[in-house]
C-alpha cells in the first residue's frame, strides 16, 4: 500500500481514485462495510482505491481536553487497510489550517488534485469548517468538479448502530467478547516487548511486558483470556492490564503470561496480544502465596476461556 503525507506525495501517472474519506479510528463493521463498498466500487470504474485520513482525531485540534483515544494506532490501521484491499492512504495533518477550510476548498485543494472520480463515506459525513459540509454538500461539488459520491449507512450490531465510542465504552467496561462481535475481530494491541522488573519470573509466572507506546486501546483494568502473536505463532496466554496491585512496582501497562511456557524469548519482538474474555477484575492481595493461588485459577479460565484441555 502507497503512504501518502500530502496531495503532492501521490505520482502524476497514478491512477484516478476511488476515495473514503473518515477517522477510521477503530477499522469497525461498519467502517469495514464503507471500505467494502469502496473496493468494489474502485474495481467496476476502474479506479484504484484510496483512503484519506488525518494523523489525529480532529478534535485534538479544536477541543484538545475532549480529544479521545483512538482504539487502533497508526501501524494498525495501515495494516488492515491493506488487508482490505486499500491501495493508498493519504493521512493529512489535522492542523488549524485544514480545519478552517470551507468544503469547497477542501474539494479543491484536496479531491481534484488527486484526480478523484468516486467518493465513498458514511451517511453522517461531514467536512469542512465546523462541519459545514454534508453529503448533499458533497455531492454538489461532485457534479460540478467531476466526481460521484456514495453514501453507507451505518451497521448495527447487539440492537444498536456501531460506533467508535460505543467500542471505547465497552472496553472501558472490559467487555471484550461483545466489542469483537462490533469490531469482526478481537482487539488487539501491539508494541515491542521490554524488560520489566521480572516480578512474574521471582513467583513461576513470566510475563511479557509490552512497551508503553504500544497501539491498541487499553481495556478495563483485569485479567483476560486471550492470544499472544509473535514470530508467526500464535499462543495461548493470560493477560494483565493495570498497575500490578500487590507490589505496586509499576505504572499501568499490559503485560502476559504464554500458558505452559517458559522458554520463548520476546525481548525486543514486536508482539501482538488478543483479548478474548475478561476473567476477573484487579485485586491487591495480602501475601505472595494468595497470589500465586489467585494466578493458577485464572489460569483455569484461561483456558477454559480458550477451548484448551489440559
Amino acid at each position: 500500500m502507497d503512504n501518502w503525507k500530502s496531495v503532492a506525495d501521490r505520482p502524476s501517472d497514478y491512477a484516478s481514485l476511488a476515495v473514503a474519506i473518515g477517522k477510521f479510528d477503530a477499522l469497525h463493521l461498519g467502517h469495514q462495510a464503507l471500505l467494502n463498498e469502496l473496493v468494489e466500487a474502485a474495481e467496476n470504474h476502474g479506479l484504484a482505491p484510496a483512503v484519506i485520513t488525518f494523523d489525529r482525531h480532529p478534535a485534538a485540534t479544536l477541543t484538545p481536553e475532549a480529544a479521545p483515544t483512538p482504539i487502533i494506532g497508526k501501524s494498525q490501521k495501515e495494516h488492515f487497510l491493506t488487508e482490505a484491499g486499500i491501495s493508498a492512504i493519504l493521512t493529512l495533518e489535522f492542523n488549524d489550517e485544514l480545519a478552517a477550510l470551507s468544503p469547497r476548498q477542501f474539494v479543491e485543494r484536496v479531491l481534484v488534485p488527486l484526480d478523484t472520480k468516486y467518493v465513498v463515506v458514511g451517511d453522517d459525513f461531514r467536512f469542512g469548517s465546523n462541519g459545514s459540509g454534508t453529503v448533499a454538500t458533497l455531492r454538489e461539488l461532485g457534479s460540478e468538479f467531476g466526481f460521484a459520491v456514495k453514501s453507507v449507512a451505518k451497521v448495527n450490531a447487539l440492537r444498536a448502530p456501531i460506533s467508535t465510542s460505543r467500542i471505547r465504552n465497552l472496553l472501558d467496561e472490559g467487555e471484550v467478547d461483545q466489542v469483537a462481535k462490533l469490531l469482526g475481530r478481537p482487539h488487539l494491541t501491539t508494541g515491542v516487548i521490554e524488560h520489566g522488573l521480572k516480578i512474574g519470573r521471582t513467583i513461576g509466572f513470566p510475563t511479557a511486558n509490552m512497551s508503553r507506546d504500544a497501539e491498541g486501546y487499553l481495556p478495563r483494568d483485569g485479567v483476560y483470556a486471550g492470544w499472544l502473536y509473535a514470530d508467526g505463532q500464535r499462543y495461548p496466554a493470560a493477560h494483565s492490564v493495570g498497575i500490578n496491585e500487590t507490589f505496586q512496582a509499576v505504572p499501568r501497562l499490559v503485560e502476559s503470561h504464554v500458558l505452559d511456557r517458559d522458554d520463548l524469548d520476546l525481548y525486543d519482538k514486536v508482539v501482538s496480544l488478543e483479548y478474548i474474555d475478561f476473567i476477573r477484575p484487579n485485586v491487591k492481595f495480602n501475601s505472595k502465596e494468595e497470589l500465586i493461588e489467585a494466578i493458577n485459577k485464572d489460569l483455569d479460565q484461561v483456558r477454559k476461556a480458550l477451548g484448551i484441555c489440559w
